[in-house]
């Protein structure tokens, strides 16, 4: 679905906003890359962003990763040490104005949850884990934010350390996005190990790279495009590189590539590489790169590709700058899954009434906070999704297709919990699937599946009938609600499901008592 009718669906939907656009002065995006991490600080300025301050280190995140897929101390430590910095530039900024995002490595890491947890501790800040197409998404959103606003088909090109993102986009529309699994640093470590660069290994990274382009170089050039951006650092480095030649003039040529290809054969080492202007780090990983970069020429047939100054993290400071506004890509996800699965809108809306409401009542007494509140609304409009595939253990569908679909704004914890909640809305309470959730996470998410639970039960009649007045009351591991005398005398059903319901949680150690 396209991006402006994602925005205009968010508009048009009942959702709660989550922030007001004058509470926040300063905002922030980080974004924890393969090969750099980098921050972004801006300031909110009569509903525009006035950047104030950038930084970036190479963590290389990426060459940490050993046979096993899990990060070696050294680059634990190294990523530590960053954020730790990082840290002390947000400390004080309020949750909601901070986005933090991992890319491909922390999607690859085994050990990734355990890393997050010390790294969420010296950032002083959540850290979502996104999908190859929502970096793809949002790498768009960053170029295209420095682009004229004019008509023109754009194609994006951004070579990370670990993936490489491709769109094709109109305005601020992506039409096809795709995330490559291949990088600078993976391609580099592969086929240019400890800094050589010869004229057989170039000839197979490029190679290697070409494969990876394979599957999408025929639809991509079927779409056709106007103008070409390449982002990152890659990208810059090699636009610069070129242009310390005087060969980069007009932006980037495949004629300039392969000439730059030659410089590198001649060098024949990376540490040789320093009278291209070119860092030492960035030095270690620019081989791998330029092969990327010339399989990608070569595959989509690009003419010429100039360097944008937007990328994924300015692209995740205006996805968060959208949220602040109440435009929430997320919140046109929902309602766009609502139509392709023709979910019963006027149950889910009825259900998500109810939560909310019961919601409002215990936040403050189980300490759920506004985000995880939207989260029990949106899983309340999607929790009949999987009706869509069998009535029988539908839940269970519904929770299988939220997890593992592209749901664009989304991150992979949050798509979790949104299948949980779907998981467990109903018949048995799954303690199983609350087990492979992080503690204070799985604490919350129980919390949240009760309230999901009630309200659907409250509604099993499916009829447009406004509940009474009722109050909710939490604790530790329950809930207590009441009724006006006399009302569960007119609705005996209602009474029943009830007592079925709290059978259900008595067998999970959770209390549920009613009157």
């Amino acid at each position: 679905m396209p991006l402006a009718r994602l925005v205009s669906a968010v508009r048009a939907a009942p959702e709660t906003p989550l922030l007001s656009p004058h509470a926040l002065k300063v905002v922030a995006a980080v974004d924890l890359g393969s090969n750099s991490f980098h921050m972004i600080v801006a300031r909110v300025l009569n509903g525009q962003l006035h950047m104030l301050d950038r930084l970036q280190e190479m963590v290389r995140l990426a060459a940490g990763l050993d046979e096993q897929n899990r990060l070696d101390k050294d680059s634990r430590a190294r990523a530590l040490d960053c954020l730790s910095r990082f840290g002390e530039r947000l400390r004080g900024m309020p949750a909601s104005a901070v986005r933090v995002v991992g890319t491909n490595t922390l999607r690859r890491a085994r050990n990734a949850a355990k890393f997050l947890a010390s790294a969420e501790g010296v950032l002083g800040h959540r850290i979502e884990i996104i999908s190859g197409q929502e970096e793809a998404r949002l790498i768009y959103q960053g170029v295209a934010h420095y682009l004229p606003d004019d008509d023109r088909q754009r194609l994006v090109l951004d070579i990370g350390g670990g993936s490489t993102e491709i769109i094709v986009g109109r305005r601020l529309d992506p039409v096809r996005m795709e995330s490559l699994y291949v990088g600078c640093v993976s391609l580099s470590r592969e086929h240019f190990p400890k800094g050589r660069i010869s004229s057989k290994a170039m000839r197979n990274a490029e190679t290697a790279a070409r494969l990876e382009f394979q599957p999408v170089e025929a639809p991509f050039r079927a779409l056709g495009w106007q103008a070409a951006y390449g982002s990152s650092g890659t990208v810059r480095a090699i636009g610069s590189a070129l242009a310390a030649r005087r060969d980069a003039e007009n932006g980037i040529t495949l004629d300039g590539l392969y000439r730059l290809r030659e410089t590198l054969l001649a060098a024949g080492h990376v540490r040789e590489l320093k009278s291209l202007g070119i860092g030492e780090e960035r030095a270690t990983v620019l081989p791998g790169g330029l092969a990327i970069l010339i399989a990608a020429f070569e595959a989509l047939k690009i003419e010429r590709l100039a360097v944008s100054d937007g990328a994924l993290r300015e692209g995740l400071l205006y996805d968060l700058f959208g949220r602040i506004r109440h435009e929430d890509v997320r919140a046109g996800t929902i309602a766009s899954l609502t139509a392709r699965y023709h979910v019963d809108r006027a149950q889910a809306a009825r259900v998500a009434r109810t939560a909310r409401a019961a919601f409002a009542q215990v936040a403050e007494a189980w300490g759920l906070d506004e985000e995880e509140g939207q989260a029990l609304e949106w899983a309340a409009r999607l929790h009949e999704i999987g009706l869509a595939i069998a009535h029988s253990k539908y839940h269970r569908h519904g929770a299988y297709l939220v997890q593992h679909s592209d749901l664009p704004g989304f991150s992979w914890q949050e798509q979790r919990l949104l299948a949980v909640l779907i998981r467990a809305h109903r018949r048995r309470f799954p303690e199983e699937v609350f087990d492979e959730l992080p503690r204070k996470a799985a604490r919350s998410a129980r919390r949240l599946a009760m309230l999901l639970r009630l309200a659907v039960v409250l509604h099993r009649g499916r009829v447009e009938q406004e509940l009474p007045a009722f109050t909710i009351a939490a604790g530790k591991r329950s809930l207590r609600l009441h009724f006006p005398r006399g009302w569960f005398a007119h609705h005996p059903l209602t009474h029943e499901d009830l007592a079925q319901e709290a059978a259900f949680l008595d067998a999970a150690g959770l209390r549920l008592k009613y009157s």
